[in-house]
């Protein structure tokens, strides 16, 4: 059951668990996480990078969209870190019902303005939108990028910003980063800022780079309000491990994608089934159908 962004985020936030967005940039992937949720009850949101859909080409959204016409779970179908007007618009053309315009290196101003255009024509289309306000960090080589230095949100700002741009869902930064972090690099999620946000703005908020994190700051963030979570790194980082180790084993018949990639999916499902649990998604597909 394909949704809109807005469609399955404001259920979530009103029942209190997040929607994770996995960045699936494969069908392999993309057909881990669809089972997984599909076994759990759980909706979710297959998010693409545009860098993913530039490799992917756009006939693999066919597919996606089948799949997701084709399931009674939940499915919102999001363009991540869209970068531009000409992104959007060629994301909304393919049949996404989300999209990300993600104009948070941009000054304050310069933000709105982009976002407010975007959300313009968007919402005509009956598409939600995403936007960003602060920075999210860069651990190192993500296709959704980042920064260096963290520039947290400022809850006034994001009540302002919001007010401005009626956007459908709001990533806001407290301390997270794309990636993988560095060994003996310790996060701290900054959830006083996300308390005080939550009081000021009423719509969803979104956690970017959500891998890494400890499991008890994520669950806390939950219970705060988070309502999208994006899980990227550690649905590709097993899968890949497992890979290797396939490859690795000695065995140089071993070629065939069928044989290949199944025992790497079940590694990717696992990780996608922790998730799952951690944002409290499993079972609440029922809840789409009152």
């Amino acid at each position: 059951m394909l949704i809109t962004g807005k469609e399955i985020l404001d259920i979530a936030q009103k029942n209190k668990f997040a929607i994770p967005a996995f960045n699936a940039g494969s069908g392999q992937l993309f057909t881990a996480v669809m089972e997984t949720a599909e076994e759990m009850k759980a909706p979710f949101m297959m998010a693409i990078h545009p860098d993913e859909l530039s490799f992917l080409k756009d006939s693999f959204i066919g597919q996606v969209l089948y799949e997701c016409n084709h399931t009674k779970i939940p499915v919102c179908l999001h363009l991540d870190h869209g970068a531009n007007i000409k992104q959007v618009m060629h994301a909304i053309k393919l049949g996404f019902t989300s999209v990300m315009i993600d104009a948070s290196h941009k000054p304050f101003e310069e933000n709105i303005r982009i976002t407010k255009e975007i959300v313009n024509i968007a919402h005509l289309a009956g598409v939600s939108v995403e936007a960003e306000l602060g920075t999210i960090g860069d651990t190192g080589n993500t296709v959704e990028g980042g920064v260096t230095e963290i520039i947290y949100t400022d809850p006034l700002k994001a009540q302002e910003f919001i007010a401005e741009t009626g956007i459908d869902s709001l990533a806001i930064a407290i301390g997270t980063a794309h990636g993988i972090y560095p060994k003996n690099f310790v996060p701290k999620l900054r959830l006083d800022i996300l308390k005080e946000t939550t009081k000021l703005v009423d719509i969803p908020l979104v956690l970017h780079g959500g891998s890494s994190n400890s499991d008890t700051e994520i669950a806390s963030a939950v219970e705060l309000g988070i309502a999208k979570i994006n899980i990227s790194s550690d649905i590709k980082i097993c899968f890949a491990q497992k890979l290797r180790e396939l490859l690795n084993s000695g065995n140089s018949e071993i070629r065939e994608p069928n044989v290949l990639f199944p025992a790497c999916m079940l590694e990717t499902k696992k990780v996608a089934k922790q998730k799952i649990e951690l944002f409290k998604t499993n079972d609440k597909a029922g809840l789409y159908y009152l």
